[in-house]
């Protein structure tokens, strides 16, 4: 009989989710199939759920990505029900049109949440007590994601839910990428948006599902998939061919997993990708703002705002909500969420000269 293990001894260590098939060096084929086991891997540690698993799905490269292996990898392991899918957005909305593409090509059973700018306008006091942030584009973002995590809840029995968080900060997907002046300036923004997803990205994701009781699950940030990619030599990670994220999309080509249009389909902005095709949630937005908030109250917010003061109406807009629940509680929010190498006073992607929504494409 084997004793039980003493203290003194040198304890012993079992081999755990060993991977199989992983190559060495940097040859790009060696690569592209290293993202792909790597992503696999990520999404198949995952499944392990009491509650039945769904996923949020836009339409863009990175929830394709993540809903397509999924349907996947249930389908190998013989969970037993379908996965559900979700997409929010106006009826002519090009995300929620992308999503019902991926959605049939895949198998989901999809669900689509139609929103509207005006449901949108009333839920943002909402967000803002759970995001306990004033950052602009997160508030704009999590509105969305607040409302469809809401329909999950209520209509749904999906609980454990992925989602596509983390990859433009790791794959250098932002619009802004393509001015970075250098390999190793992309590189080095990369990391700092990943250190700084806590502050914005993960805690809109975070917070907009919990606080309806979702868990949310997101591959792309696994440790071992983060660290590989990050390993990977800077000019192998930066836009080419004016294509964001071209490594990734390039691992996953000829496979079929995804529409090709989906695989190549430029970035969008979540919070224009999900609104009408004749009028985004950021001029719908703006119209109210400039209802409410006057050119003489932002002249003074230097000095009613001293910490992070904001410089539009609608950072305005968004601070005196804050501050009515949070008072002298600014710091919270550091710093806003800007882009780099372009001059902007606006965190929209909309406001950037090299932005192209689908309509324009």
């Amino acid at each position: 009989m084997e004793r039980f293990h003493c203290c003194t001894e040198e304890p012993k260590h079992a081999a755990y989710n060993n991977l199989e098939g992983l190559g060495t060096g940097f040859e790009l084929e060696t690569v592209k199939s290293n993202i792909r086991i790597l992503f696999e891997d990520a999404v198949k540690k995952r499944l392990m759920a009491h509650r039945r698993i769904g996923c949020l799905l836009s339409g863009g490269l990175d929830s394709s990505l993540v809903a397509a292996t999924l349907v996947k990898l249930a389908n190998e392991e013989q969970l037993p029900y379908p996965i559900q899918t979700f997409s929010i957005g106006a009826e002519d909305s090009p995300d929620v049109a992308a999503a019902r593409q991926v959605a049939a090509h895949i198998g989901s059973e999809h669900h689509e949440v139609n929103f509207t700018p005006e449901e949108g306008i009333r839920a943002l006091e909402e967000v803002i007590v759970h995001l306990e942030s004033y950052d602009i584009t997160t508030l704009r973002a999590s509105v969305g994601m607040y409302l469809i995590s809401k329909y999950i809840r209520e209509k749904t029995d999906s609980v454990v839910i992925f989602s596509g968080e983390g990859s433009d900060e790791l794959t250098q997907g932002y619009i802004y990428f393509h001015k970075a002046p250098s390999p190793k300036a992309a590189a080095e923004d990369s990391v700092r948006l990943l250190k700084e997803l806590y502050l914005f990205d993960v805690l809109r994701a975070d917070r907009t599902t919990a606080a309806h009781g979702l868990e949310l699950r997101v591959p792309f940030l696994d440790h071992r998939f983060t660290a590989y990619y990050l390993s990977l030599p800077e000019e192998m990670r930066v836009p080419k061919d004016g294509v964001e994220k071209h490594l990734l999309r390039e691992a996953f080509k000829g496979l079929k997993l995804i529409p090709d249009e989906i695989l190549w389909r430029r970035k969008e902005a979540f919070s224009d990708g999900m609104t009408s095709m004749k009028k985004s949630w950021y001029s719908s937005l703006q119209e109210h703002i400039e209802s409410e908030v006057n050119d003489s109250e932002l002249e003074k917010a230097n000095t009613r705002f001293p910490f992070n003061p904001p410089t539009t109406k609608e950072g305005f807009f968004i601070r005196q909500i804050f501050e009515k629940h949070y008072p002298n509680r600014c710091e919270w929010t550091p710093h806003y969420w800007m882009p780099r190498w372009i001059k902007a006073t606006d965190p929209s992607a909309r406001t950037l000269s090299i932005y192209k929504p689908d309509k324009d494409q």
